[in-house]
């Protein structure tokens, strides 16, 4: 079936670079973009046209790490510093998951205001619970999220009896969990939940694990010092945080790892080598008192970085307000380090919230022909009246900066409008 949005498109097809087609025609087939047209060709001419008219069609965002039972305590312990935070109130929560049905009544809530917030893609950590993991893919995947999930693994340094596997049962319900993994858009990825939470024997198996199957990885690296001296002193053969990954063959093409805020020059290095992917968690790194991420650099150097919302350490899901967050940590950087005279730029941070998180999923460079399509429609009529007629390009940063969920028009997941209003 032949489908045609018209209206001002705005998409990202590399860093930096914003690519705008000023009331123009984006075609689908079947869900797949066929092209972009300023005038629709001859054989179009008849076929039906949804008409946003003056509305902004951009891509949707991709939150590339997010831990789901934490989505209850946003905006709580913003005071404690990361290993206080996580005993206090973090743990606590996601013991919590036990109940099915509080699970199934939480990642519903979650899932909606996901997609409605224009979240189309998304890399999640559940908890250790297998039940509550499959009610979470499920949710996702009816409300019309793509992307991983995965059920956590800890063996060690959790709530003993409430929180914390022991090893054998980690493994089995790992597994138990994979089997029950038939889920058309929302996929497995094993997570760790960073090495202080997993003992060696663990680390081995979930290694051997994603390697036999064909799994991606997600977990945590080099957020805070704290943490980066408690890891050295588990792993006193690692000189650096990264081994610790490395040892057990989850360091690899694709694995996913949030922070990376204190990463030096020779652990960036091997994020690059490799093909590891950073998650930038401004909003996080921020709240917990982590540091701020030296992102320009990083681009600069040609790592694959992308962006997360990262609740309940972030207190924002929207991936918009993500976005502008990691605009605003980068110029704090500016400001507080003339040596980093770069920051990121609106059209960057949307780069980095669209297509560079799209891509970890096989998509191409912005509202690619051949890729199904995932956007938004920004509804900006309710901004404030500008003192002069505003271009596409100045309307699009403004609704980065301003967009509510209620300026979100509709949402494309997949090549399928999801949320229509």
């Amino acid at each position: 079936m032949t489908q045609i949005l018209r209206g001002n498109i705005v998409h990202a097809p590399e860093m930096g670079r914003l690519d705008i087609l000023e009331h123009g025609c984006l075609v689908l087939e079947d869900g797949v973009i066929t092209g972009l047209y300023r005038q629709l060709p001859e054989e179009l001419a008849n076929a039906g046209v949804r008409d946003f008219g003056d509305r902004l069609i951009m891509q949707s965002f991709a939150d590339m790490h997010l831990h789901a039972p934490q989505y209850p305590m946003l905006g709580m312990g913003m005071d404690l510093p990361l290993l206080d935070w996580l005993n206090t109130y973090t743990f606590p929560t996601e013991a919590r998951f036990a109940d099915v049905d509080y699970a199934r009544r939480v990642y519903r809530r979650l899932a909606t205001d996901l997609i409605t917030n224009g979240t189309t893609r998304v890399c999640m950590f559940s908890s250790l619970h297998t039940d509550a993991t499959l009610v979470l893919m499920d949710e996702l995947e009816r409300a019309g999220v793509t992307g991983y999930v995965g059920k956590v693994n800890m063996d060690r340094n959790g709530l003993p009896g409430k929180l914390q596997e022991t090893t054998e049962e980690s493994v089995r319900e790992t597994l138990r969990w994979l089997d029950g993994c038939h889920f058309a858009h929302v996929k497995p990825i094993i997570t760790p939940r960073f090495t202080p939470s997993c003992t060696d024997e663990l680390m081995t198996q979930l290694g051997k694990l994603a390697n036999e199957r064909g799994l991606y990885v997600q977990s945590h690296l080099s957020e805070n010092t704290n943490e980066i001296a408690w890891v050295r002193e588990l792993h006193p053969d690692c000189t650096q945080y990264w081994e610790t990954y490395n040892k057990y063959g989850m360091w690899k093409d694709h694995t996913l790892m949030a922070h990376c805020v204190h990463s030096d020059e020779r652990e960036r290095r091997a994020i690059k080598d490799a093909g590891v992917v950073v998650v930038h968690c401004a909003d996080s790194n921020v709240n917990i008192c982590s540091g701020i991420c030296p992102v320009r650099q990083m681009v600069r150097e040609g790592l694959w970085v992308t962006l997360g919302s990262d609740i309940a350490g972030g207190a924002q899901l929207p991936m918009y307000k993500v976005i502008t967050m990691s605009i605003r940590t980068s110029k704090a950087r500016r400001v507080t380090d003339e040596w980093h005279p770069d920051f990121l730029t609106v059209s960057e941070g949307y780069y980095l919230g669209t297509t560079a998180g799209h891509k970890y999923f096989g998509a191409g460079d912005g509202f690619a022909v051949g890729d199904r399509l995932h956007a938004v429609v920004i509804d900006d009529g309710d901004f404030p009246e500008a003192a002069h007629p505003l271009t596409v390009q100045e309307r699009f940063e403004r609704a980065i900066y301003m967009t509510h969920r209620h300026n979100i028009v509709s949402v494309w997941s997949d090549g399928r409008e999801v949320v229509r209003r």
